[in-house]
């Protein structure tokens, strides 16, 4: 299971994740409770250790926009919320750059189609709520052989089941390794990624 710990912003936070096993960190590079700036990210960016991705997540901005505040923290990946087209998938590669394109249960149909990118991300409805929902529900979206991560909703307790249930080739969790808005849990990240990884 590929596991992703997203809205990391302090070096013992990253290292704990890492220390855990997790696949990839992200960095949220947008308007957020857990919002760094890329000079923060560069900081950061050594305690990455190689295989690890670090990825800078972004909500409205263009693709362009994305690609050059990623660029300037250092990063190789970014990740783009929100209605995204094959031009903007283009624009990541032709900056050199690897794309997690994440999109909402509620988004459209062809949304969900394959747009080249590496990796996929289904969230929530309603993404940052933290509720749990029905995660199998995904299965209907016809994931089958596409690498692409569950989020939303997802602790320790639940990420087996929920996972299993939506036949998730990963998972990224954010507010379920928290003890408060934007302040990550150090226990609770190394049991999150323990959990997915059993």
């Amino acid at each position: 299971m590929f596991v992703k710990v997203c809205g990391l912003s302090t070096p013992e936070s990253l290292s704990e994740a890492v220390d855990a096993g997790a696949d990839a960190v992200g960095f949220v590079l947008t308007a957020s409770p857990r919002e760094v700036s890329p000079e923060q990210v560069r900081i950061l960016l050594p305690l990455v250790p190689a295989g690890v991705h670090a990825v800078g997540v972004f909500r409205h901005e263009s693709a362009a926009d994305a690609v050059a505040k990623a660029q300037a923290a250092g990063l190789e990946w970014v990740q783009l919320h929100g209605h995204r087209t094959a031009e903007d998938v283009k624009t990541v590669h032709d900056a050199g750059m690897r794309l997690i394109r994440a999109v909402t249960m509620g988004a459209s149909e062809d949304e969900f189609a394959d747009l080249g990118e590496e990796l996929f991300l289904v969230d929530a409805a309603v993404p940052g709520s933290g509720e749990s929902w029905d995660y199998g529900s995904v299965r209907a979206k016809g994931l089958d052989g596409r690498e692409w991560l569950l989020a939303g909703g997802l602790e320790a307790g639940n990420v087996a089941f929920a996972a299993t249930a939506a036949g998730a080739w990963g998972v990224d969790v954010s507010s379920g390794v928290e003890s408060s808005r934007g302040v990550k849990d150090l226990a609770r990240i190394r049991e999150f990624v323990e959990a997915a990884k059993a």
